[in-house]
């Protein structure tokens, strides 16, 4: 006899303490901390293309998918553009036409230190990729530090991803 309202008072307590995480919206990541699945990409005509060893060269980074057919992507494109005056963003162009992909960079700058193509989507599965646009904060050892799902806007590149780098830059 007492054990429906037992059921249904652990299973309220369960929905209200799971729904007060820090950031309902935050989507899990099963990459973050660990090291960055490998960099499989081909080359886009004309651009600097990087591989594996980029992520693991010391240094911290961001690598960002996009595609040029993304309106959220052309949104924080400019943001893109500030961050890589600070450290090298890296490019994989989503699933893309590859001359709509130039086009898009022609018309709003290259802000890739390097950047290829994923134009089968295979390491973006690799990589838990939600959809585009996502940002990565790669240490220099290789480890994912963070994974932004979404456009970056300004309140994120200042709660997110700059705390992510700096943590990064302490590795």
């Amino acid at each position: 006899m007492a054990l429906p309202p037992l059921v249904f008072v652990a299973l309220a307590a369960l929905f209200y303490f799971g729904n007060l995480r820090e950031d309902r919206d935050a989507l899990p990541s099963a990459r973050e901390g660990r090291e960055a699945p490998p960099v499989v990409l081909t080359e886009l005509e004309g651009k600097t293309l990087f591989d594996d060893a980029t992520l693991r060269d010391g240094e911290v980074k961001l690598v960002n998918y996009w595609a040029s057919w993304c309106a959220p992507c052309r949104a924080e494109h400019p943001l893109l553009e500030d961050l890589a005056q600070e450290v090298p963003v890296y490019g994989v162009n989503y699933r893309d036409d590859p001359g709509r992909a130039l086009d898009f960079l022609d018309e709003l700058g290259d802000p890739f230190a390097a950047i290829g193509a994923d134009a089968n989507g295979r390491m973006a599965l690799d990589w838990g990729l939600y959809g585009v646009p996502e940002t990565y904060v790669i240490a220099g050892d290789g480890t994912v530090m963070l994974r932004f799902a979404g456009p970056i806007t300004r309140d994120v590149v200042a709660n997110r991803i700059r705390p992510a780098i700096e943590a990064a830059a302490a590795r």
